[in-house]
């Protein structure tokens, strides 16, 4: 990238030397293509790990477990940017949160690489805590970079979102490659490999960020700081007592703490969402323009619940009822499916990109939320189809997947991209990387519910399975259709 080491403009409205943007945009873009490319390669086997038997290197858990496992992982990895929007807003500043955040990403992946089942949770914990820091803050950066009413904005996040999904098709296509020898410890630290560019690049074009993100908003005053020490405190005692306890009566084991765990992100947001509408601080048109954000964040959690069962529940049906003797390719490992969502997201978001700067302000939000939920319950049916061929132990064509995975990527350029605009519009003054992480919190819950509703697979049939979740996305889609007037009101001039 030739933007690398280049001073950014004092004015990001007047940069436009990146495709037509700030030129800041392409040292994040890279950046978050790396990360991104850590986390889709491990999240790519985490699933066919767990359950592949020791023989071939694995532990040879449930495919329910699994599953769930995998659904407060990725949770918990969404969880965390709430916190982590507040230590930059606070106290790091956006731009050594991403920094730091990088850093402990890259650690956790090369615990996950020591053939160890203590260092691997250590790693799970590890890259959690590091994508808390830096994934809320770099799309904080991307927005900060244009004004309110920049009609590039859209575009700019749309672009951004291609870098991460360019990460995402590159990485299951190497740790595929790598696991399928059964040598997973490889495939994993190549993912802390991916970190490692990351950080490097990221440190190496801080000259294109000129002041962006280089200070906190609202810096900590010293008796807040004692607060929050104390309060951390009293969290770590708390978590200390629960373990204790679950330990003395016997219930210290894994679906315990997985139950325990997928109910944290659901609890947080509704004591998040009551704790901004309490801040005096808050006017009343951030107020109303807060009550239709919870309708948003309703559903992109239902949309992520589906959605990102694409590592778990499809990559479970890709290993077991999928022909992977693909003409030409050959023998392909499961996980290298995961690699055909990108490829349509690469393809589509440029072009997503234009509709939306075409369209400007004449398609609400709430109608792209809509459309998300819609497209992406089609994409279920489709796998109804697929799950009914299978019945009886019949090997499908990849191609299932392939269009499963095209109706999806539809619905998700509908809302994704577009959610991460709306959000830094949204938010009150002086919470726009925390709401940045409230928006990740509604993955986290979806994901959560997601691995403890992929459990269901086990019991009844795949089919049903598609069909039941498919069709309820279907309906709430329509339904949100039907709200649309109502939520264009409430969000007080934001389109």
């Amino acid at each position: 990238m030739a933007t690398v080491g280049t001073p950014a403009p004092a004015d990001p409205g007047s940069d436009r030397g990146f495709f037509g943007h700030p030129r800041a945009l392409a040292t994040l873009f890279a950046t978050e293509l790396w990360e991104r490319f850590s986390y889709y390669g491990m999240r790519a086997i985490l699933v066919l790990y767990l359950v592949a038997s020791p023989a071939n290197g694995g532990w040879g858990w449930s495919d329910g477990d699994a599953t769930a496992l995998y659904g407060v992982y990725t949770g918990m990895a969404y969880l965390t940017p709430l916190a982590g929007g507040w230590v930059a807003d606070r106290v790091l500043g956006p731009r050594r949160s991403v920094l730091w955040g990088g850093v402990v990403i890259a650690c956790g992946h090369y615990c996950l690489a020591i053939p160890a089942k203590p260092t691997f949770f250590l790693g799970l914990v590890l890259i959690v805590l590091g994508t808390g820091l830096l994934k809320p803050n770099i799309s904080a950066m991307v927005g900060d970079l244009y004004g309110q009413d920049d009609p590039r904005r859209d575009a700019g996040f749309s672009l951004f979102y291609m870098g991460i999904n360019l990460g995402a098709f590159i990485a299951p296509l190497v740790t595929g490659f790598l696991s399928q020898k059964q040598d997973w410890h490889l495939a994993f630290g190549a993912a802390g490999v991916g970190m490692t560019i990351a950080v490097v690049w990221y440190v190496a074009g801080r000259g294109a960020l000129g002041e962006l993100g280089r200070h906190a908003v609202k810096p900590l005053a010293s008796h807040e700081t004692r607060r929050v020490l104390r309060a951390v405190g009293l969290a770590v005692v708390g978590v200390a007592v629960v373990v204790g306890v679950l330990a003395l009566l016997g219930w210290l084991t894994v679906n315990v703490v997985l139950g325990i765990l997928t109910f944290v992100p659901i609890a947080i947001a509704v004591a998040y969402f009551a704790r901004m509408f309490a801040d005096p601080g808050v006017t009343d048109v951030e107020r109303s323009r807060l009550k239709a954000y919870i309708w948003l964040f309703v559903f992109a959690a239902c949309f992520w619940l589906i959605y990102d069962q694409a590592g778990s529940v499809l990559n479970l049906f890709a290993e077991n009822s999928t022909d992977l003797d693909v003409p030409v390719l050959g023998e392909i490992a499961a996980s290298t499916l995961q690699a055909v969502n990108p490829i349509f997201i690469i393809i589509g978001s440029p072009i997503a990109g234009v509709v939306w700067l075409r369209l400007g302000h004449r398609l609400a939000t709430p109608t792209k939320f809509a459309l998300g939920l819609i497209f992406n319950g089609l994409s279920y049916i489709v796998m109804m189809f697929a799950a009914l061929a299978a019945v009886g132990g019949e090997k499908v064509s990849p191609l299932w997947l392939v269009a499963a995975y095209a109706v999806q990527v539809t619905g998700e350029l509908c809302l994704s991209p577009v959610g991460l605009s709306t959000t830094t519009k949204l938010a009150p003054a002086g919470y726009t990387a925390q709401m940045l992480g409230l928006w990740f919190l509604a993955t986290a819950v979806g994901d959560a519910i997601g691995g403890q509703v992929g459990r269901l697979a086990d019991v009844i049939e795949q089919w049903q399975y598609f069909a039941i979740l498919g069709g309820a996305s279907v309906l709430l889609g329509a339904a949100a259709i039907a709200m649309v007037k109502n939520l264009r009101r409430l969000m007080a001039g934001i389109h």
